[in-house]
């Protein structure tokens, strides 16, 4: 099998219940390496891109409140590419279902998920579902220079201060 790098995004609640340590943990046993991670605020441009196929649902804008930190008074989310041998496949049985009530208890959703009265999943963790929409994800939350692996072409980009590597 060939190595693949996927999104995890621990969520404000999972930040806000200071769960970071034990989704870490979890997450390290799948061997895999962490080749990206960073602690940013979502915006409102950010949350609507990440989220853009869910944009005909009834509850999107509850989920862009949610990962935007509206929802907990936390902005705050800990974004981490994981790289490795089947790493989507890895990550998604630990984190479990999106549906909390539908994941395995043992899972990080299981565990530390729950469903708002509004039917929102609040799943504490977010993880690619396929390459392309790592792939996708992975350049909308992360820069090239960011990354300690190169996972996709990239080019030169102009700074106002020098050059940035961007993606093409």
């Amino acid at each position: 099998m060939k190595n693949e790098a996927t999104l995890v995004i621990i969520k404000p609640d999972g930040l806000k219940k200071s769960l970071t340590g034990n989704i870490l943990s979890r997450l390290s046993e799948t061997k895999l390496k962490i080749i990206g991670a960073k602690v940013i605020q979502v915006n409102q441009d950010l949350a609507r891109a990440h989220y853009h196929h869910l944009k005909e649902q009834p509850f999107f804008l509850e989920l862009i409140k949610y990962i935007s930190g509206e929802l907990h008074g936390e902005n705050r989310v800990m974004a981490l590419i994981y790289w490795g041998t089947n790493a989507i496949g890895k990550v998604r049985e630990i984190a479990g279902a999106t549906n909390p009530e539908e994941a395995d208890p043992v899972s990080i959703r299981g565990a530390y998920g729950r469903i708002l009265t509004t039917g929102l999943f609040e799943n504490v963790i977010h993880a690619s579902s396929s390459d392309d929409e790592a792939e996708r994800e992975i350049k909308l939350w992360f820069d090239p220079e960011e990354i300690v692996v190169d996972l996709y072409p990239a080019r030169e980009g102009e700074m106002t201060k020098g050059n940035k590597r961007c993606w093409k």
